[in-house]
C-alpha cells in the first residue's frame, strides 16, 4: 500500500470516527441561554441561578440517584468543586428525574462524598429548558451571558472552565452524555401546549391564585384581570413562577400541609409556564375574567365588630425610628372572645410590622405600654400577611377594661408619609363562646452573631413544652439577611419531625402557616427553629455585607423569631392553665443558647452581647462547678440581662391572658 493510499484510508477512517462521534452526540446545538430559576437543595436551602452573576462560571450536573454513571463520576464532580472553589466557579447538581426523594438523594450524596448543592427540579421545568436527556451530563454556563459553553461528560468540562476563569473567549463545545436516560413526559407534548385553553385552564388559575392580590385596591402592583393584561405580563409571570417569587407562599412543597395554601399546584405551575412558552395563545371562548368586576374589599372578613384606630404617625423621608408602642384605650362595655383580626394599612412601604397585645389597667389616649405589660396576643401585621383567624372553637379573651397595646415598626423610604392603620376585631356571638384558649409564644435567639461577607450562616433555637399541647400555626420572622427557615419538633424519644420549611425566606412576605392537621405533642417536646442568613453581597436586600450583624429591632439588624400558635391539651375556657405558659417561657433562654441540645450551657456556647456578659461571670453563676449552667443557674444569670433586651425577647410572648376563670 502506497503512502498516499494509506494517508487517504487514514483520512477516511478519521472522518468516519468524527461522523460517528457526532452522531452519538446528537445534533449540534447553538449556545443556549439558561433562564433564571430557583430551586431548593437537599438541605432545604434555595439556590437562585442569577444570584451567581459574580461567578466566573457555573457548573450544573444532571443528577439522578442510583445512576451508574453519576456514581462513577462522583469523585470527578467532587474534585471539580474542590479544584475550582477558590477560582470563582459554582458547582451544583439538578435532579430532574420524576420521583426523586430528598432524603434518599441526601443519603446517597453523603455516601459518594458530594457536598455540592443538589437542586430538586420537581416540575422538570429547568431540565426541560436545558434540554437534559441523560444523567451525568455537565453544563458549563458563562454568567456574563448565561449561555451554555459546554455540555457533555465531566471529563470535558475543565477546558471551558479554565478559559472562563482566565477571561478568555470560549467556543461552544459538546459531547455525548453517558448516563441513564431521564424521561421528560411533558417534552413529548410540547406541540400541544399551544392548545392549552386560556378560557378553561389558564383563567381559572389566575382568578384563584393571582387576581386576589392583582386587582384594583389589591396589594399587587398591577391588575391581572383580563387576557390582554395577562398576555402583556406573561414573560414576567413565567419568570416569577420559575423563581418561586409568586405566589409568595414560601413553604416547600415536600414538607407539611397547610390550611389556606396559596401555592400553585405542580399541574398549575406547568400549565401556566407551558402556555406562556407556547406564546400565551388566546384560543377560543369568552374571557371569563373580563366578566368579573374585580375590586379588593375594604375588609376581607366583612365589617368588623369593632374598628380600633391606631394613632396616626408621621414618618419622615429619612432617618431611623424607634418602635412606637401606643395604647388605644378599650371602648368595650363587656369582655368578649375574639375570633379574628385584620389590618388596613394605608402605606405598606412604611410599615415593617405591627404586633398587638391586650393590656389591663387604666389608659388614656397618648399612653404607651411595653411588651412586658402585655397579656394575650391579638395577632399582627407584616408585609403580605392577611387576616389573623383563630381555629374553629378557639378564642382570645379581650377584657372590657384596659386597652390594646401595639408595637409598631415604621421604616422611612424616601418620602414623608402619615400612616393611619386600622385594626378590625371580630368576636364570637354571645352564647356561642369558644371552648378553647388559643395562645401564642415566641421562640427567640437574641445571641445570634452573623459574620460579615458570609453567604450561608446557620443559627437555631428551641423552646420546650412542659405539658401536652396542640400546635396549630407557625410564623417565622427575620429581617433582610434571613435566607431560609424551618420548624421541627423533637419528641422526648429523640425522633424529629419537620413541620415547615421555607427554603427562601422573604422579608417582604411574612405568612402565618396553620397546619392542615393540628399536631399533638407530649410533654417534654422541643420545638426547634433553624435559620440561615445571607450576609453577602449576593443578597440584593443586604444593607451592608461588610458588617457583623447581631440581634436588633431595626431591619438592618437581625432577628431569629418564630411564633407558635397552640393550646394546652387539658385547658379549656372554663379551666385555664396560665401557669403552663410561665413554665414554657422559662425554657426560652436555655433554648436560645443551647447549641448542642443537652439542656445545659457550656461556656463555648455563650455568644453575642448577652453571652459575652454571662461568660465574664461564668464561675460565679456555675454554683456546682460542673463547667455548665443548668436551668436553675441560668435563671440567676438572667438577672444580669439589661431590661430593654428582656423586653425585646418577650414581644408577643408575655404573661398569659387574664380571662374569666384564670
Amino acid at each position: 500500500m502506497g503512502v498516499a493510499h494509506r494517508a487517504g484510508v487514514w483520512s477516511a477512517l478519521m472522518a468516519l470516527v468524527v461522523a460517528v462521534a457526532a452522531l452519538l452526540a446528537g445534533p449540534a446545538r447553538a449556545a443556549q441561554t439558561v433562564d433564571n430559576f430557583r430551586l431548593a437543595d437537599q438541605n432545604l436551602i434555595a439556590r437562585e441561578l442569577y444570584r451567581l452573576a459574580d461567578a466566573k462560571a457555573v457548573v450544573l450536573v444532571a443528577y439522578a440517584s442510583g445512576d451508574a454513571q453519576v456514581r462513577k463520576d462522583a469523585p470527578a464532580y467532587a474534585a471539580l468543586a474542590k479544584d475550582y472553589a477558590g477560582k470563582g466557579v459554582e458547582v451544583m447538581a439538578v435532579a430532574s428525574r420524576l420521583g426523586e426523594k430528598r432524603d434518599a438523594v441526601k443519603k446517597e450524596a453523603a455516601a459518594l462524598g458530594l457536598s455540592m448543592p443538589i437542586l430538586f427540579d420537581y416540575q422538570q421545568l429547568v431540565g426541560e429548558q436545558l434540554g437534559v436527556t441523560r444523567a451525568a451530563e455537565v453544563f458549563v454556563v458563562d454568567p456574563k451571558s448565561w449561555q451554555v459553553v459546554y455540555r457533555g461528560p465531566v471529563a470535558g468540562a475543565r477546558t471551558s472552565l479554565d478559559a472562563l476563569v482566565a477571561g478568555r473567549a470560549v467556543t461552544f463545545a459538546q459531547a455525548a452524555a453517558k448516563g441513564g436516560a431521564i424521561a421528560f413526559p411533558e417534552r413529548a407534548r410540547a406541540k400541544s401546549f399551544e392548545k392549552i385553553s386560556y378560557a378553561h385552564e389558564v383563567a381559572p388559575i389566575i382568578k384563584a391564585k393571582c387576581a386576589t392580590c392583582h386587582q384594583p385596591g389589591g396589594i399587587g402592583p398591577m391588575p391581572l384581570n383580563t387576557y390582554e393584561q395577562i398576555k402583556g405580563f406573561s414573560p414576567m409571570i413565567r419568570e416569577v413562577i420559575r423563581t418561586g417569587r409568586m405566589p409568595p407562599y414560601m413553604a416547600d412543597q415536600t414538607v407539611g400541609h397547610f390550611k389556606d395554601d396559596d401555592r400553585l399546584s405542580p399541574d398549575q405551575i406547568k400549565t401556566l409556564v407551558h402556555w406562556i412558552e407556547a406564546g400565551a395563545p388566546r384560543g377560543e371562548g369568552e374571557d371569563p375574567l373580563a366578566k368579573i368586576d374585580f375590586k379588593a374589599a375594604d375588609w376581607p372578613l366583612g365589617k368588623p365588630d369593632i374598628i380600633v384606630e391606631i394613632p396616626p404617625f408621621k414618618i419622615p423621608a429619612q432617618g431611623v425610628l424607634d418602635y412606637q408602642r401606643p395604647v388605644v384605650p378599650s371602648v368595650m362595655t363587656e369582655g368578649r372572645w375574639m375570633k379574628a383580626t385584620t389590618f388596613r394599612v394605608t402605606d405598606r412601604q412604611a410599615v415593617h410590622h405591627i404586633l398587638t397585645g391586650v393590656v389591663d389597667g387604666t389608659f388614656k389616649t397618648g399612653d404607651t405600654a411595653t411588651e412586658t405589660q402585655w397579656g394575650a396576643s391579638l395577632g399582627g401585621y407584616g408585609p403580605g400577611r392577611g387576616s389573623n383567624i383563630n381555629p374553629d372553637d378557639h378564642g382570645v379573651w379581650v377584657p372590657p377594661s384596659g386597652g390594646v397595646a401595639f408595637q409598631n415598626h415604621y421604616t422611612p423610604y424616601g418620602r414623608e408619609t402619615v400612616e393611619k392603620t386600622q385594626m378590625g376585631m371580630y368576636f364570637y356571638p354571645k352564647g356561642q363562646e369558644p371552648k378553647y384558649v388559643l395562645r401564642t409564644k415566641g421562640i427567640f435567639d437574641f445571641s445570634i452573631v452573623i459574620p460579615a461577607n458570609t453567604e450561608e450562616h446557620h443559627e437555631h433555637a428551641y423552646i420546650q413544652f412542659p405539658k401536652e399541647a396542640i400546635i396549630y400555626g407557625l410564623t417565622p420572622h427575620a429581617h433582610h439577611r434571613g435566607a431560609s427557615a424551618s420548624v421541627s419538633v423533637i419528641y422526648p424519644d429523640g425522633r424529629e419531625q419537620m413541620l415547615l420549611a421555607l427554603p427562601r425566606y422573604d422579608f417582604n412576605w411574612q405568612y402565618e402557616y396553620f397546619l392542615a392537621e393540628p399536631l399533638r405533642i407530649p410533654a417534654g417536646t422541643k420545638v426547634v427553629t433553624r435559620y440561615t442568613y445571607d450576609n453577602s453581597k449576593r443578597n440584593p436586600a443586604n444593607p451592608d455585607p461588610n458588617k457583623v450583624v447581631t440581634w436588633g429591632e431595626q431591619s438592618w439588624e437581625e432577628m431569629l423569631a418564630t411564633y407558635l400558635h397552640y393550646r394546652w391539651v387539658d385547658e379549656t375556657v372554663q379551666d385555664q392553665k396560665p401557669d403552663y405558659d410561665k413554665q414554657l417561657q422559662a425554657t426560652l433562654f436555655m433554648g436560645a443558647m443551647d447549641d448542642n441540645f443537652d439542656g445545659k450551657l457550656q461556656k463555648a456556647e455563650l455568644k453575642g452581647q448577652t453571652g459575652d456578659m454571662m461568660a465574664k461571670f461564668f464561675g460565679m453563676i456555675d454554683k456546682n462547678a460542673d463547667a455548665a449552667l443548668d436551668p436553675d443557674e441560668l435563671r440567676e444569670a438572667q438577672k444580669l440581662m439589661p431590661r430593654r433586651r428582656q423586653q425585646s425577647q418577650t414581644s408577643a410572648a408575655a404573661e398569659p391572658p387574664k380571662t374569666p376563670g384564670s
